[in-house]
């Protein structure tokens, strides 16, 4: 927004110079784009008259003029512009003037007459104006006035860049309300008395959407005599706000906006058919704007329109068929609050962008319009004449915004600053903003003012008490955080650090959805009680996943789409099963592996993932525990995975995980071009890893010793490896299956385990005879729990 300075004084002057009062503006978050004079460097131009004026003797387009300049100074000056006649009051720069552009008015003669000035124009004086032919001053002009004087030009634009949330400085009333603020000076606006009114002629107004239109003001005036040209004064300050003059109405309506951010328009009377009403727009119905174009109204715009027809976009562009004209002799002003919700995005819904609609869908003050109604009807009646009748007004109290109740609390204040501010500096910053804070010594109560859209919550009391107490008076402090060491168990396992073992091993981590498609999850888990959402995102996410297997199965398929043969997953995350009518949430971790069982290399022989590769990186990871002999691999009726080659993993008796080949079924079901194999792992119940415990390295030499023993097929060879390192003793320091043979030799249904025990003691050498008797105790066991027996 473009205003002028002295505009602005004249309501509050603080004691700094523009430099000073930019810098003030932009730290109170009010940002000063720029600031530019309103007009170029020059002097020596001076009001004067043109007492003669008569045609040049050797030149058509020329005139010789004689111009008082007070003092009875006559001065003969040769003028070219058309617009040069007697009687008119002009800017002339006498001898010795200096012009924008370092432009020297000296003594010349024009085609053998001699000219002793210049008449000036608006553009040689560096003023922004789009005119023809000289400057034409009001016949009031007092002559040989300092033209600077005169119009005040001594004098600066400022520009400010305004955020969304303060809408109540789109407006010189709403700046000289902040910069009294930041002064602590009283603001003294331009005085505005109520109209009478001296006809009877009025419209009746009708609200038919009071929600989006809680307030509506119509004033007639009749008589009003559109030849007459705004004053200079009013034209001056558009100019130095950014808007161009057009005719005496819409300039009296641009005035009352910039001076107190209010948008009024006015309509033509005569073209108005019944009362006014305020509605929402038919949909379909058509309206052809003041810049001619025409829009098909949506059913969500809201309109003003009359008895037979819209006329007008509330808010946002008058209509162009009720417009005012040079030949209007009645108008109807209106000034209205319209809700800001009702108002944004209308505009640019249409393709537009009005100065109307940035302030109403920003925010305009609803208890500003009767002043903006009143401010309107008496610049109009002073310029363009007339006779006023009624304000009238459709009000619907019930819809009009309440300033919000916001406590402040002197705790919360110092906290978020990180600063003390007196309790009595605080309320008086309160005091100044227009809330009117009641203080009990811990809080403040206040009332935000009617046009602060913005103060809703305690951090936007917060923030205005610190950005008017100023940020430069809040002391420097550097931040201060102390430091407190973690705790965590020492036996606790890290999930990241099984990732990086996981990530190690050639796994890439995945993130999954939590929901997944109902049938793919039953294909894995048929008999799982599931949870369908209500409102799901879509069928394909409609259920809560009872595994992690689902979503990293849909993963492996999305690869294998994109021929990626060689695929290694995990994921930990959350799975959701109901267990006695309980859902309940477990944390989980689980992978995937399918294809070779490693990247191609020309040293090695292609083949594809098995078992016992997926059991091999499982054992890495147990192994993290420092617990490996605590974990048993046992068969696994899992549903979802092929019951020959599956197992499930066990601690101290209770089942932790699962792995295996998925069963083939499921595998089809999900559309995967081969058998992937999963595991997933119940992270909770992995337990605590096992503290090391240091002990010294035995000196005295290790002996080994190997043993086959033949066992059913039943048999599972971990039960072996337990018992020979049970009852091995302390002195068993390695146990380990180095071979399985089940041909020639060896009985139908049998096999035979190939195991070597290591044996070492830490304070002497084992003698021969307890090497063998520790063999024998071993032996005698097998034989006593699976029938075992050594081959021969």
């Amino acid at each position: 927004m473009k205003f002028s300075e002295n505009w602005l004084r004249q309501w509050v002057s603080p004691a700094i110079d523009t430099q000073a009062l930019s810098e003030q503006l932009s730290m109170a978050g009010l940002e000063v784009d720029g600031i530019e004079p309103v007009a170029g460097t020059f002097h020596t131009v001076v009001v004067g008259e043109v007492v003669e004026c008569a045609q040049h003797p050797d030149a058509d387009k020329l005139r010789v003029t004689k111009v008082n300049v007070g003092e009875d100074e006559l001065l003969d000056i040769v003028c070219g512009a058309p617009n040069c006649r007697a009687g008119l009051k002009v800017a002339v720069a006498k001898v010795g003037a200096e012009l924008p552009g370092d432009f020297k008015i000296k003594k010349a003669k024009l085609r053998g007459q001699p000219s002793h000035g210049m008449l000036c124009s608006f553009t040689e004086l560096g003023i922004d104006i789009e005119a023809d032919g000289i400057i034409e001053l009001p016949a009031d002009a007092v002559v040989g006035t300092d033209i600077r004087d005169y119009l005040a030009l001594n004098d600066s634009i400022i520009e400010v860049d305004l955020t969304p949330n303060r809408a109540d400085c789109l407006g010189v009333l709403g700046l000289a309300r902040e910069v009294g603020v930041l002064n602590n000076l009283d603001v003294t606006p331009e005085p505005c008395a109520p109209v009478a009114a001296t006809i009877d002629d009025k419209l009746a107004i009708s609200l038919k959407a009071p929600d989006a239109c809680p307030r509506y003001l119509g004033r007639v005036i009749k008589g009003v005599d559109l030849s007459r040209p705004s004053p200079l004064w009013l034209t001056e300050r558009l100019r130095r706000s950014g808007i161009r003059s057009i005719d005496a109405v819409v300039d009296v309506t641009n005035y009352v906006l910039i001076e107190l951010g209010h948008p009024m328009h006015a309509f033509d009377l005569a073209k108005l058919d019944g009362a006014i009403q305020v509605r929402l727009a038919e949909k379909g119905e058509k309206l052809v704007l003041l810049d001619e174009s025409e829009v098909e109204l949506a059913d969500n715009t809201l309109v003003i329109a009359d008895a037979t027809k819209a006329l007008a976009m509330a808010g946002v562009f008058g209509g162009l068929h009720s417009g005012v004209t040079s030949d209007s002799k009645d108008i109807f002003l209106e000034a209205a609050f319209f809700a800001p919700t009702a108002i944004a995005g209308r505009a640019r819904q249409y393709g537009l962008h009005t100065d109307a609609s940035h302030r109403y869908e920003r925010g305009v003050d609803p208890q500003l319009t009767h002043k903006a109604m009143e401010r309107a009807t008496a610049l109009l009646l002073d310029i363009v004449g007339g006779q006023a009748g009624p304000v009238v007004e459709a009000v619907a109290e019930a819809h009009l915004p309440k300033g919000a109740q916001i406590v402040l609390r002197k705790a919360r204040l110092a906290k978020v600053l990180g600063a003390d501010i007196a309790d009595d500096k605080v309320s008086e910053i309160l005091t100044r903003l227009g809330t009117e804070p009641a203080f009990d010594g811990d809080k403040w109560a206040v009332t935000a003012p009617s046009y602060r859209f913005d103060m809703a919550i305690e951090e936007d009391l917060i923030e205005e008490v610190a950005r008017v107490f100023g940020y430069n008076n809040i002391a420097n402090k550097a931040p201060l955080a102390s430091l407190t060491m973690t705790r965590h168990k020492e036996a606790e396992l890290s999930l990241k650090r099984v990732r990086s073992l996981l990530v190690d091993l050639g796994y890439q981590e995945a993130i999954t959805y939590s929901f997944v498609e109902p049938k793919a999850q039953a294909a894995l888990f048929p008999a799982e009680e599931v949870q369908i959402l209500p409102h799901p995102i879509s069928v394909e996410m409609s259920a809560m996943r009872v595994s992690l297997w689902p979503g990293l199965l849909q993963a492996v398929l999305h690869n294998q789409n994109r021929q990626q043969g060689r695929v290694r997953f995990f994921e930990s995350g959350l799975r959701f099963i109901t267990r006695d009518g309980e859902l309940k949430q477990q944390k989980m971790l689980a992978g995937v592996i399918t294809g070779s069982a490693y990247g191609e290399h020309w040293t090695l022989e292609q083949r594809g993932s098995d078992f016992f590769d997926l059991k091999g990186d499982l054992e890495q990871l147990l192994s993290l525990t420092a617990a490996l002999d605590e974990f048993r691999f046992e068969r696994s009726s899992l549903d979802a995975l092929h019951p020959g080659q599956s197992a499930q993993i066990v601690r101290n008796g209770e089942v932790v995980g699962h792995f295996g080949v998925l069963h083939p079924a499921a595998a089809k079901a999900l559309g995967l071009k081969s058998q992937p194999l999963v595991f997933e792992l119940q992270w909770e119940l992995l337990g605590e890893r096992r503290i090391p415990d240091a002990k010294p390295v035995s000196r005295f030499p290790a002996n080994r010793r190997d043993l086959a023993v033949v066992v059913k097929n039943e048999v599972a060879a971990g039960e072996i490896l337990e018992v020979l390192q049970k009852i091995g003793g302390k002195q068993v320091v390695d146990v380990n299956l180095f071979d399985l043979y089940d041909g020639k030799g060896v009985a139908d249904g049998h096999k035979s385990l190939a195991v070597s025990l290591t044996l070492q003691d830490t304070t002497r050498t084992l003698e021969d005879g307890e090497i063998a008797d520790v063999v024998s105790k071993v032996v005698d066991a097998l034989k006593s729990q699976f029938n075992a027996s050594l081959r021969e």
